[in-house]
This record gives C-alpha cells, structure tokens and sequence, in this order.
C-alpha cells in the first residue's frame, strides 16, 4: 500500500489540489448566489430566461 502512494504521489496531490479548486469556485458561486449577485450580463430585455432569472421580484425589463 505505501508503494502505491510513492508511486502516485504527484498524481494523488494534482487530484487533492483540483479538488479543493473545485469547491472553492462552487462554494463562491453559491454565496454569489445567496447575496443575490447573478452572472449574467445584465442586458435583461434581450434573454430570454429573464423571468426565470428574476421571477419573484419586481422585476421590469430594461430595453435598449
């Protein structure tokens, strides 16, 4: 078993540090998400997901 882990050490470390990358970047879209902030580019008159992307808020379309 340790032979295993001499054999794939930089491997097994890649995967340990791309894993915590992942979650970091999916723990900083949630609380994007929870404070409100959106991803979008912010041209809501033009989307067509603009009521599901605001839907529940008193939302007017902007157009341009």
């Amino acid at each position: 078993m340790a032979e295993f882990f001499t054999e794939n050490f930089g491997t097994i470390i890649a995967a340990i540090i791309l894993i915590l990358v992942v979650a970091l970047i999916i723990s900083g879209i949630r609380k994007d998400k929870k404070a409100g902030k959106s991803s979008c580019g912010g041209s809501c008159g033009c989307c067509p997901n603009s009521a599901l992307c605001h839907s529940g808020k008193n939302f007017r379309p902007q157009h341009r």
